[in-house]
């Protein structure tokens, strides 16, 4: 794996190293020791699968609270979608800044998105599927959301979301 520090403090994009041969290729999506070595997260408790009817599905901007605060590994295993992050630490040096990137199951990108990051994605084909790791089982009290669409955030959606459930569309502005 290839790990490269995204423009946001310990926010990483991981590229797949693919081992091919006639049959095909193989390719580790994690490992403990080597995330150690760079100092994230190797406790992931529950994996999660998101899968997308409709090219333009946004679903985001979520988080989770303390003591559930969740770290999360992302990877786009069918179709594409950009995916976007928001920093809400207010100790950290990018605090009040976003990312995004497209994450495809052509590209085999992931995203290690720390705690204290709102996380969420826009689906750019059908049939999109995402599957993700966290580090912390997913509690309704302590789950949080910002609008996708945020003024304070400026993210720059490659496209106008079609679908979003209202929910997602109803989160406040960050305060």
């Amino acid at each position: 794996m290839k790990m490269t520090p995204a423009p946001l403090e310990g926010v990483f994009l991981i590229n797949l190293e693919k081992r091919e041969d006639e049959r095909g290729f193989f390719a580790r999506t994690f490992c403990s020791e080597e995330f150690r070595e760079k100092g994230l997260e190797t406790a992931f408790v529950q994996a999660n699968d998101s899968f997308s009817i409709e090219q333009g599905t946004l679903r985001g901007m979520h988080y989770q609270l303390p003591p559930f605060a969740e770290t999360k590994l992302v990877r786009c295993i069918k179709g594409s979608l950009y995916d976007a992050v928001l920093d809400l630490r207010e100790d950290s040096p990018t605090f009040g800044q976003s990312f995004g990137t497209i994450l495809s199951a052509d590209n085999r990108t992931m995203m290690y998105v720390p705690r204290g990051f709102a996380h969420g994605f826009l689906t750019l084909e059908p049939y999109t599927e995402v599957y993700y790791l966290v580090s912390a089982p997913y509690s309704p009290k302590f789950e949080r959301g910002i609008r996708w669409n945020d003024p304070r955030f400026n993210i720059s959606w490659p496209e106008p979301p079609r679908v979003i459930s209202e929910r997602d569309n109803s989160h406040p502005d960050f305060l």
